[in-house]
């Protein structure tokens, strides 16, 4: 497959380290482009939920593969988002083309693109930091119960089902709260004057423009890869959401040897 080049991807909210994480999808995704920047818009490591005993190969090859792009001349901007706020501490950190921010402001074209996690927005990440840390362990074992499920379903020819995201989506919207981060992100960038603003943190992806009496600007959310599995792709004249989808792909087997291929290698020269 010939990659499709880029000037600019955002991806947020990986949560490598767990087990909601499409590692392998992610994968087929990066070798299928070759962009001049990537920005991890946050939540990319999962360090809140991070466990030692769970650290998959395919999660590391995320890893290995994002070096290789840098090696190859990829900048890449790591924003750090609640699941990964330790990195707040170095957040002016740069080695080499890796970058360490908690904001990224940049230029195109004569306009101003505001990107950020979008945790500071969430009233539970404010006041209430450990109610949502435990939403988060229930949310991984939503994910795991909902594959249990899909295996189930499957078999008997019924398709796959995201609980997680149905109960999620259903509690958000009755309290309002998509929305109202979605407000809370326009009317900033309004008033700060920036023509896009580019979040993550709330698995929504979306591309909107909105405009007021005070100005207009374009809404941008990248989605997440454990339910929906999108990015933001700017290609130098326009931004687009993409949407990772099996047909786009042969199946996973490659990724698999190369996995495969990486740990003989690992354990060779571990012994």
């Amino acid at each position: 497959m010939k990659k499709r080049s880029l000037d600019i991807v955002v991806i947020s909210d990986v949560h490598l380290g767990t087990v909601g994480c499409h590692a392998l999808e992610l994968l087929q995704y990066l070798n299928s482009i070759d962009p001049k920047t990537i920005i991890l818009n946050g939540d990319f490591i999962d360090i809140w939920n991070f466990k030692k005993y769970y650290w998959p190969e395919s999660h590391m090859m995320v890893l290995r593969t994002l070096l290789t792009m840098m090696a190859n001349g990829t900048d890449i901007y790591y924003i750090t988002g609640n699941h990964d706020e330790v990195l707040r501490k170095v957040s002016s950190l740069q080695l080499g083309p890796l970058f360490i921010r908690d904001k990224l402001i940049l230029e195109l074209k004569g306009e101003k693109v505001w990107i950020f996690h979008g945790d500071i927005f969430d009233i539970t990440m404010k006041h209430s930091k450990w109610i949502a840390k435990i939403g988060g362990h229930g949310y991984e074992l939503l994910i795991l119960l909902n594959r249990a499920i899909n295996a189930i379903s499957v078999k008997l020819g019924r398709g796959k089902l995201s609980l997680s995201k149905k109960i999620k989506d259903g509690v958000k919207k009755a309290v309002r709260f998509i929305e109202d981060f979605e407000t809370t992100a326009i009317d900033l960038a309004i008033d700060q004057g920036y023509d896009y603003v580019i979040c993550g943190h709330i698995h929504q992806p979306k591309i909107r423009g909105y405009e007021n009496e005070k100005g207009s600007v374009i809404y941008m959310n990248s989605g997440d890869w454990i339910e929906n599995l999108t990015a933001l792709e700017y290609d130098g004249d326009e931004w687009n959401m993409y949407k990772y989808s099996d047909e786009d792909f042969a199946p996973n087997g490659r990724i698999e040897k190369l996995i495969n291929r990486s740990k003989v290698k690992d354990e060779v020269m571990i012994g």
